[in-house]
């Protein structure tokens, strides 16, 4: 059986290394906030350093913040990883970035796929995430097996990067989706019906959405705790409008919207919930 090192154990990477734990991989974890991790001490081997972690393993996977803290990642990876490690990326980060570090990973005699995902802590921790792969086909069939025990739906998309470019069509679905779901139960608010009863018809129709049915009442019960971080939202839409740009097109929604999460990010709600933008609504209501 393969031995994997985990890299990140915050909202959604705990959850997804418990399901590899709970099948039987030889696991070691390393966790910038090392408490974080404690409770899988009794079944993983936890660790003090990335290169510790990575030293002994058949594949590393990582599941960070940010673009800078992928590349800082990886950078000791190639260093202290065995030849013909796979590595394997479930941070949303940039898709240039996922490239650079295919070519990187190739000079250093090891594998690198893009492998982020969708679905939440919900997902994460129910194992139905959804996972978009950017890699080699070879790699993509060797990774299955892990992939199957983290998520539902698993997709190879294309070479390096093509992940990352599906997850920000997707992020760009979410975005739209998310604020229309605000703005209209923010209307039925002030209209004077009961949202929590028409939010039932809302969502026995056409209009019915994940968002709908799962952000919807954690925004009307003022219930804003993260199941997806809001800044790490705004990093993902703020990537998808870079990349956009690139190739010389317009997100007009996405741009939108990004600006009321902007409003809440300058407010001090980084850590709250993506469905926190109804506070947005609110405040301009």
């Amino acid at each position: 059986m393969k031995k994997i090192a985990w890299i990140g154990t915050g909202v959604m990477g705990h959850a997804m290394v418990s399901h590899l734990i709970s099948a039987g991989y030889p696991v070691t974890v390393y966790t910038r906030t090392k408490a974080k991790a404690l409770d899988l001490t009794e079944k993983a081997t936890v660790v003090d350093s990335i290169a510790e972690a990575v030293k002994d393993a058949d594949v590393v996977i990582s599941i960070v913040g940010y673009p800078q803290d992928v590349e800082s990642v990886y950078t000791t990876v190639f260093e202290h990883a065995k030849p013909h490690t796979l590595c394997i990326d479930m941070t949303t980060s940039s898709p240039q970035l996922a490239k650079s570090l295919a070519e990187r990973a190739k000079t250093a005699g090891m594998r690198m796929m893009d492998a982020p995902v969708s679905g939440g802590d919900l997902g994460a921790r129910n194992a139905t995430l959804t996972i978009m792969v950017g890699s080699e086909p070879a790699d993509y069939e060797e990774a299955l097996p892990l992939f199957r025990i983290m998520g539902k739906t698993i997709t190879y998309i294309g070479p390096a990067g093509s992940g990352q470019h599906c997850k920000m069509a997707n992020q760009v679905v979410i975005a739209g989706t998310i604020a229309a779901v605000a703005e209209g139960l923010t209307y039925l608010q002030k209209v004077g019906l009961d949202p929590h009863i028409a939010l039932g018809a809302i969502g026995g129709g056409s209009a019915s959405s994940w968002q709908l049915l799962n952000n919807g009442p954690k925004m009307l019960n003022g219930d804003f705790a993260p199941g997806f971080y809001l800044h790490h939202f705004v990093k993902d839409l703020r990537l998808a409008s870079e990349e956009a740009h690139d190739v010389d097109l317009t997100l007009p929604v996405t741009q939108q919207v990004l600006d009321l999460y902007t409003q809440l990010l300058e407010a001090g709600d980084r850590d709250l919930g993506t469905q926190s933008i109804i506070k947005a609504y609110q405040k301009g209501s």
